[in-house]
């Protein structure tokens, strides 16, 4: 017979409590948990262990997508692709990518925009550069197109000015070279950028 000896908030991460089993950990949880469980010491857990290690393995991978979510922000899906490569099981991703969208901690607008953002203002990028980039991370085109749209109208961005800031920079690094391998490597810098032939005229 299992019983829990004691319930102790753990020193690894606030909010979150060690379920020992006659003295030996058994699990770490989350109050909400514990109590949705009807944990407490003294209980037999016997016909619990299953539905305990559940709720273990989905707050570890919760925990976890935080953890990524501090270190840099990330599209819903980005974040997902990133948990299941590091061998987190699909049930479990897919829960705390849900639970995290209903926090308001994950939202692709969100990323989109401020992806947006960095990369046309930060780095000059074209809109289209942009839109394939967020493509990549897996952001919905209709969410990134509006991303777009709703930075460029609320920044007051003129992809004219943008493309003329970015060869301004970068003529600078070329201005030792020869005129006609200058104005090639420009070309070259700002197709990179995402800008097409009428843009960079």
């Amino acid at each position: 017979m299992s019983v829990i000896s004691a319930i102790v908030p753990t020193t690894r991460k606030p909010g979150r409590f060690d379920v020992l089993v006659d003295g030996d950990p058994l699990a770490t949880l989350s109050l909400d948990v514990i109590e949705r469980l009807g944990l407490a010491v003294g209980l037999q857990v016997d016909g619990l262990q299953d539905a305990i290690a559940a709720e273990a393995a989905h707050l570890a991978v919760y925990d976890r997508a935080l953890n990524m979510l501090a270190f840099r922000a990330r599209s819903a899906s980005e974040l997902t692709r990133s948990l299941v490569r590091k061998g987190e099981e699909r049930a479990d991703v897919d829960r705390a990518i849900d639970r995290l969208r209903e926090q308001g901690l994950l939202d692709d607008a969100a990323f989109a925009q401020a992806f947006t953002r960095a990369k046309v203002l930060g780095a000059n990028q074209s809109r289209r550069r942009v839109q394939q980039e967020l493509g990549r991370k897996g952001v919905a085109r209709d969410v990134s197109e509006a991303a777009i749209n709703a930075v460029f109208e609320a920044e007051c961005i003129d992809q004219r000015e943008v493309v003329e800031a970015a060869a301004r920079k970068k003529a600078r690094s070329l201005a030792r070279l020869d005129p006609v391998v200058q104005r090639r490597r420009l070309y070259a810098f700002l197709a990179r950028r995402g800008y097409d032939a009428d843009d960079i005229r």
